[in-house]
């Protein structure tokens, strides 16, 4: 089983053009909340959940109610969460079948190899 932690890296890791067309070496989670939210949610379970802002909405996962936003580092301001629940297919509408097969296919690589 892996740890939250040990995802973290492996997604920070993955992340990149290929996984968002946001994507910047200066800020390497932008654009990345829906398509990591899918790939959280297939390695460790949990619901999604989703917040609305200026640009639209912004996904991330909870296990056992406690919020875990893999990609909150994108922001630089903090975020106020709504906490609206969300579901696969939503967060499925902020990336498309490439990016999503891509960054969990990085992601698995990354964790086979730490």
């Amino acid at each position: 089983m892996y740890t939250e932690n040990d995802l973290l890296r492996a997604l920070r890791k993955s992340w990149s053009i290929q996984s968002s067309s946001k994507w910047s070496i200066d800020n390497p989670a932008k654009g990345q909340c829906g398509v990591t939210a899918l790939v959280v949610n297939d390695i460790l379970g949990g619901k999604i959940y989703k917040t609305w802002l200026d640009e639209g909405w912004h996904f991330y996962n909870t296990f056992d109610g406690e919020r875990k936003d893999f990609t909150q580092e994108q922001f630089s301001y903090n975020l106020e969460y709504q906490d609206v629940r969300s579901n696969r297919e939503e967060a499925f509408q902020d990336t498309n079948d490439i990016q999503y097969s891509y960054l969990k296919s990085q992601v698995y690589e990354s964790l086979r190899e730490s």
